[in-house]
């Protein structure tokens, strides 16, 4: 299936009992079985079926199955968030003693999740983004995974996914992207050699800030090893499956971070509308930040779809559709972004992007605030920096909207 098609149809397996076009609700905390066997192979995992929505969900189990297609992998676990998403990724294979290298430019939540596994005795280095030299380097006896993310969120670099698949791959590694910003609209990180990708389904996927939700998808491609990940051992008999299928008896079921059906639903309705909304915002985005750029080059413009980008290479050759729907511009200092962003009328000051409405942040005061000096720096995050997430307005509104904020720093 095409896109368009695809997050309509895919990953149906059969048609629902009454006829209903989209999954039903199954607002249900535990599920009946017809027998006390029955019920017991479905907790030793030996029978297949639904025993307790913190382990399983019909509903649940429909999201993950359309974004494993969409993504290309052979499974997905979906849970209560993104953040969650990436503990779950990352704590399936790490123990006290093991590293992670990662790209410095990241989400700055992401960054504060760090901090916390040191206190499990994992470390992790940080490294410039596409710096293949300090990748290299940066690589230890200890290191068990390699992440980046799509888009660096605000930084807005552009990862060579190919490129450091293959380096991470070279080095027995898997490599983990959050192609949160991105999309599968925009690039399938999976299909360029990444192993594991992540979304913050809360973001363009739900579309409407209806709900707080994270997916990650398994390739199936990465051979783990019992003498690097110790912790598979006992799941290599499932093969491909082996990461996904320890996950699901161990850490994403202990940790209980699971996804509401509610919520599973409500992704389900917005992700139809995915492929249409990004082209959109998309459009928006390098229109806005084109014209912000020609009318007021006193502001600083960042966004992968300019041509002076430093990312804008990468950018064309990796992403397909657009460049993302998120700029960021520099005001010049702390008061002006605040003026700024306080003078704006249809954009709303929100700490989070994808939604249908733009939206705009001052990352420094809040997304990036527990962050160090140097992690802002190296994440992109500077005092005078904002935000801007591009939502599906009319882009002659959007234009006048930014005019008259301008101005009122002027």
């Amino acid at each position: 299936m095409k896109f368009h098609t695809a997050v309509l149809h895919a990953g149906k397996t059969e048609l629902e009992r009454y006829g209903a076009t989209l999954p039903p609700v199954y607002q249900s905390s535990a599920f009946e079985q017809r027998s006390a066997e029955s019920l017991a192979g479905i907790f030793e995992n030996k029978m297949p079926g639904y025993c307790y929505t913190r382990v399983a969900n019909p509903t649940v189990t429909a999201f993950e199955m359309r974004i494993t297609k969409l993504e290309g992998g052979i499974a997905s676990v979906a849970c209560a968030s993104g953040m969650a998403a990436i503990t779950n990724a990352f704590l399936n294979i790490l123990q006290p003693g093991d590293e992670i290298v990662t790209s410095a430019s990241l989400y700055g939540g992401t960054i504060d999740l760090f901090r916390d596994l040191e206190a499990l005795g994992i470390r992790t280095i940080f490294v410039e983004n596409n710096d293949w030299e300090a990748f290299g380097r940066a690589i230890g006896k200890h290191t068990k995974l390699i992440f980046a993310e799509t888009i660096g969120n605000p930084g807005l670099d552009v990862t060579d996914i190919r490129k450091l698949a293959e380096l991470a791959h070279s080095h027995g590694l898997p490599l983990i992207v959050d192609n949160t910003t991105a999309t599968a609209y925009l690039t399938r990180p999976l299909e360029l050699g990444a192993d594991i990708v992540i979304n913050s389904s809360s973001k363009y996927i739900n579309g409407s800030s209806s709900a707080i939700s994270g997916i990650l998808t398994d390739s199936g491609n990465f051979k783990w090893t019992r003498e690097k990940y110790p912790v598979l051992e006992e799941y290599l008999k499932y093969g491909p499956m082996a990461y996904i299928a320890r996950m699901r008896t161990t850490v994403f079921r202990n940790f209980g971070a699971c996804l509401s059906p509610q919520n599973a639903f409500l992704n389900l309705i917005g992700l139809e509308t995915l492929g249409l909304r990004m082209e959109r915002q998309c459009q928006n985005a390098l229109e806005l930040a084109l014209w912000i750029q020609e009318q007021y080059p006193e502001l600083s413009v960042n966004f992968p779809g300019l041509k002076n980008s430093l990312w804008h290479e990468i950018a064309r050759k990796q992403l397909k559709n657009g460049y993302g729907a998120i700029f960021t511009l520099r005001a010049g200092s702390k008061e002006k972004a605040f003026t700024l962003i306080d003078h704006l009328k249809l954009a709303l000051k929100v700490s989070n992007v994808g939604d249908t409405k733009t939206l705009v942040i001052h990352p420094a005061s809040t997304i990036s605030l527990h962050s160090t000096k140097k992690q802002k720096e190296e994440a992109g995050v500077y005092d005078d920096l904002i935000r801007v997430s591009t939502g599906i307005e009319d882009l002659e509104d959007l234009k006048e909207d930014f005019r008259q904020a301008i101005e009122s720093i002027k």
